[in-house]
């Protein structure tokens, strides 16, 4: 392989990397909006009021890490950084999975969120697993 094909596998897998970064903060960005929108528009009771809060923490503070991670001082701060939004987002899971097997706030919405979240833990998990080479 001529150094021309490297040079461009190189840039490629830089642009791909840097896509998939900006996806994972727009994605979580946009999640944590549609969790403020879910909590919002619950039933005002005090289970719901109760279980909202706790939604709402952990399903904003998946973003927030994420975001934290691109201002860290070395790469075991950003794995870490990481590995708290991954905890957010499986911790969203769990209280997902309440909201709707317990039938409170809107289903179909509450089964996107839980789709969201899945696949946002799948990303974080598997980036997780390259930057510690793995």
């Amino acid at each position: 392989m001529n150094k021309n094909n490297v040079k461009t596998k190189m840039a490629k897998l830089k642009t791909t990397t840097k896509n998939i970064k900006e996806n994972i903060k727009y994605r979580s960005y946009i999640f944590a909006l549609d969790i403020v929108k879910f909590v919002s528009d619950l039933p005002k009771t005090k289970i719901a009021d109760i279980l909202g809060a706790q939604l709402l923490r952990c399903g904003t503070s998946v973003g927030a890490n994420i975001i934290e991670a691109q201002s860290g001082t070395s790469r075991k701060d950003f794995i870490n950084f990481y590995s708290h939004a991954l905890k957010s987002a499986n911790e969203s899971k769990f209280w997902l999975c309440l909201f709707r097997n317990s039938k409170i706030g809107n289903l179909e919405k509450c089964n996107q969120l839980l789709d969201e979240s899945i696949q946002i833990s799948n990303m974080l998990g598997k980036s997780i697993l390259t930057l510690k080479g793995k």
